[in-house]
């Protein structure tokens, strides 16, 4: 017979413990809560034999020594429960202990033995387990426990003798006192990342300063933006969004419509980051001084937004970087710097760094320290440009230094590219994500993808930021859809997703023509030029914003995507949702004609089951965007929608309620 080497571990810890959720890639990765949420984590905990375990999950703080108990209770299939509440932002650590409890398996045997010297016998045994458990005791319990053992071995008559091995209160206080000593403690302190309510509910609004001002031909300026807020603020947007605020470099400048030679009046990309007054640290001259940013800060916050910066880590030519720092630069043979390419377009305008430079280190300091200064100035929301373009080892050592000095960060990945790679961006540290959702306009698609996010592992780290349209990205869908078609995107991303943005006032004016034909791009983008905006024009879907993000804020069931759930409709343009609160007490349903040309209707089917409705009982849905209120009965109810009306609902269930007098109202 082989021998089998013995365990470097005590071979009596009989404990096995797998499959811990929340768990991102076995713990390599932390999950991510808000503030105020109850941390809930199950494990597999099981034992050889018939003995009873006992498991506890543990949790601290990072950096704190001690850790924090809470009992696991047993569910189904050796599958254990427990939660704790997460009160302040930051990064915690947890995993699962347990043990076989030799107290608790002698209790569970005890209470089915009925012979009175089997009884006898087995409580001396009891005895010696709960003299053990007075040695770790003190005080009070100490005497209490010996007290019960001396009994225990005293008694004689079977009948009190299971009556006192059976007592509830002495055992309540054995079980405080367990032995650990080969208790099994999982290896891995699975990382947990708490944020702030924001980093889950958040509407973005993006504009870019310089065409803020309200004077034709003139540059707009942070003191335009801070006119411009109570606009923002009416339509019920708490994060301001500005593409690069920083000098835009001269050589290689871009003209309008990404012309490749810019005139002497040009203004050139807010992207191409850096020139003579300075880089990533420095403002654009035409926007303002750094008191007139500190001004707009504290202004958009008394409004109950918070400024969100663009972080591009990329430079113009004439940036300082390039002459103080040449090896963070790609060089080619014939000694320029290779500029930015994704062939065939091309970005002369811009250099990327080159992160693998032999100072990689000293260039990775500078960057984290850009983002550190403009925190140094309050901001806290970054949107981060393209980081799918650098090392993802970068953004976990970068996100993590940084979000340890200011805990309240929040990071934005505008990465448009493969799935696994935006994945493991959202792993490495980034709070929120771009999604795929500018391209997903059928039922299907859009039931598969937000299923995908919602339900889907991602769900425990991705977080989905939904916008209908970017500076990049003028879809198909909006170019000839029309109005119907930009009320149809702006519902969806608002009512899917607990955060959603959009680049306005592009967006709530309409802004449809592309550059040419079979493009994404806006013609005049003010990408590379100034744009002149009616603020005040009829066609503005600037009221039918405001009510959508009240709606967002008055209903809890909207600023959530842990409970969307999807609804059969017996037609494929339309397509019906829900949401609900945590105690199922705020529900919003929402229906959407994806057809913005016709008129579309069907038949609807809730799961009343599921809301907590008797099928028999009527109840009131109250559209949150006309204001208009029906009565519905039954899971089957009919729906029309008209595009050039009104092509959604957005509906607040209300269960209705009879009074001791016989009145009904709706909650």
């Amino acid at each position: 017979m082989r021998k089998t080497a013995m365990t470097e571990e005590d071979g009596r810890m009989r404990a096995v413990i797998e499959r811990i959720t929340p768990s991102v890639d076995n713990g390599r990765f932390a999950a991510k809560r808000i503030v105020g949420d109850a941390v809930v984590v199950e494990a597999d905990c099981f034992t050889d034999g018939h003995d009873t375990l006992a498991c506890l999950l543990l949790w601290r703080r990072e950096g704190e020594a001690a850790w924090q108990e809470t009992a696991m209770a047993p569910l189904v299939n050796d599958r254990w429960r427990g939660s704790f509440v997460v009160e302040s932002v930051g990064r915690y650590q947890y995993t699962v202990t347990a043990w076989v409890d030799h107290f608790l398996s002698w209790r569970h045997d005890f209470a089915r033995r009925v012979e009175g010297e089997d009884l006898r016998i087995a409580a001396q045994v009891g005895a010696d387990l709960i003299e053990a458990a007075a040695q770790r005791a003190k005080g009070k319990d100490r005497t209490l426990l010996k007290s019960w053992a001396a009994r225990l071995r005293a008694v004689v008559d079977a009948q009190v003798l299971k009556t006192l091995g059976m007592d509830e209160e002495f055992a309540a206080v054995a079980k405080r006192y367990p032995d650990r000593n080969l208790a099994t403690t999982y290896p891995v302190e699975h990382p947990l990342v708490v944020d702030r309510e924001r980093a889950r509910f958040s509407s973005w609004y993006e504009m870019f300063p310089r065409s803020a001002s309200n004077e034709p031909g003139r540059h707009g300026s942070f003191r335009d933006c801070e006119a411009r807020l109570p606009y923002v603020a009416k339509m019920g947007f708490d994060v301001l969004y500005f593409p690069p605020i920083h000098p835009i470099g001269r050589v290689n400048r871009k003209g309008p419509n990404n012309a490749v030679a810019a005139g002497p009046e040009d203004t050139g990309s807010p992207w191409a980051i850096g020139a003579a007054e300075g880089g990533h640290k420095a403002l654009l001259g035409e926007l303002g001084t750094i008191e007139d940013f500190r001004s707009l800060a504290a202004s958009a916050q008394a409004q109950d937004m918070e400024l969100a910066l663009d972080i591009a880590f990329q430079c113009a030519p004439d940036h300082p970087y390039v002459e103080e720092h040449p090896k963070w630069f790609k060089w080619r043979p014939d000694g320029t710097v290779q500029y930015a390419e994704n062939p065939p377009k091309k970005y002369q305008d811009i250099y990327p760094f080159e992160f693998e430079s032999e100072d990689w280190q000293g260039l990775w300091q500078e960057l984290v320290d850009v983002i550190r200064f403009w925190a140094g100035e309050g901001v806290r929301i970054f949107r981060v440009d393209n980081p799918h373009t650098k090392p993802f080892p970068f953004w976990e050592w970068a996100i993590t230094e940084l979000k340890r000095e200011y805990p309240d960060a929040i990071f934005l990945a505008e990465a448009f590219t493969r799935p696994k790679v935006m994945h493991r961006l959202a792993k490495v540290g980034f709070t929120q994500s771009y999604t795929y959702f500018a391209w997903r306009n059928s039922k299907h698609e859009l039931t598969e993808y937000f299923t995908e996010l919602t339900q889907g592992p991602g769900r425990e780290y991705f977080r989905p930021n939904a916008w209908p349209n970017t500076p990049d990205i003028l879809t198909e869908y909006l170019q000839f859809g029309g109005r119907p078609a930009f009320i149809v995107r702006l519902v969806l991303a608002a009512t899917l997703a607990a955060s959603y943005g959009i680049y306005g006032p592009a967006y709530e004016l309409l802004d449809a023509t592309p550059r040419e034909p079979g493009t994404e791009d806006y013609l005049d983008s003010e990408k590379y030029q100034i744009r002149e905006w009616n603020l005040e024009a009829e066609h503005s879907l600037s009221e039918l914003i405001a009510r959508v993000n009240h709606a967002r804020r008055d209903n809890p069931a909207l600023q959530s995507d842990a409970t969307l759930q999807f609804f059969p409709v017996d037609n494929d343009s339309l397509i019906c949702y829900a949401k609900s609160d945590a105690e199922q007490e705020n529900l919003v349903v929402t229906v959407v004609n994806l057809d913005p040309h016709h008129v579309q209707s069907g038949w609807v089917e809730l799961d009343l089951g599921a809301f907590g409705i008797d099928a028999h009982t009527p109840y009131q849905m109250h559209d949150l965007l006309s204001g208009a209120r029906f009565l519905w009965s039954g899971a089957r109810n009919f729906v029309q929608l008209d595009p050039q009306r009104a092509p959604a609902h957005v509906f607040a269930l209300r269960r209705k309620v009879r009074t001791e007098r016989n009145f009904d109202y709706f909650l």
